[in-house]
């Protein structure tokens, strides 16, 4: 069976600067779960944040057969659709993260997902999401074309407990809107910039979701 279109192929480029980065978040993400034996990613792109965070197991979803390249060893890189996770067992995995995924689906597949995010996660598991909140950013949100659904951090609150999880957590601004800013890149900055109580250009949140 061949692997579904995946209409964000070529939607944005490998940038060098991107591994350091995404030390950090793993780092920043990793203060709330220390623990993680299975890590499952979606939307996994280049698969930057299951390379640098620490799970025993690291299982990642991308339409992109390309991305292959790109994973790591220690990546099993799935392509299918995430929002089924397929093959992932119920109350199997510590932590499931998304960045940047949500908004690409229509409200109905965002729903279907987190309720089989919620099947999926072990009694002290945890969802991570980073995300563009339309509230910061809205002027520039549908800039991308493949964004579907508006999404702010009240709204994707409510969408979290309506679909069985519990919030533990919401920043409603944590980095930039794209990593294209101009804000540095180098890890230490980016360290400073995310346990930062002023965050300029922040138009991401973060959200923590556990099963409810």
């Amino acid at each position: 069976m061949s692997a579904p279109h995946n209409p964000y192929v070529g939607a944005y480029p490998e940038l060098p600067e991107r591994a350091g980065v995404w030390h950090e978040i793993a780092r920043y993400v990793q203060r709330d779960l220390p623990q993680v034996r299975t890590l499952v990613e979606l939307g996994a792109g280049y698969c930057d944040f299951s390379k640098a965070f620490p799970a025993q197991r690291k299982i990642a979803f991308d339409l992109n057969p390309e991305m292959k390249r790109f994973a790591g060893p220690d990546v099993d890189l799935r392509i299918d659709d995430a929002v089924e996770l397929s093959g992932i067992e119920a109350g199997s995995v510590d932590l499931v993260f998304a960045s940047n995924f949500l908004e690409h689906l229509p409200p109905d597949r965002i729903e279907a997902l987190l309720r089989r995010v919620n099947e999926v996660l072990s009694e002290r598991g945890r969802l991570a999401l980073l995300q563009p909140n339309h509230r910061l950013c809205a002027d520039h949100y549908f800039d991308d074309p493949t964004h579907c659904t508006a999404l702010d951090d009240a709204s994707m609150a409510e969408l979290l407990r309506g679909c069985g999880l519990r919030v533990v957590r919401v920043v409603p601004g944590l980095l930039p809107f794209s990593m294209k800013s101009r804000l540095p890149k180098w890890p230490l900055l980016v360290r400073l910039y995310l346990h930062s109580p002023v965050r300029p250009l922040a138009a991401q949140m973060y959200l923590l979701a556990e099963r409810g």
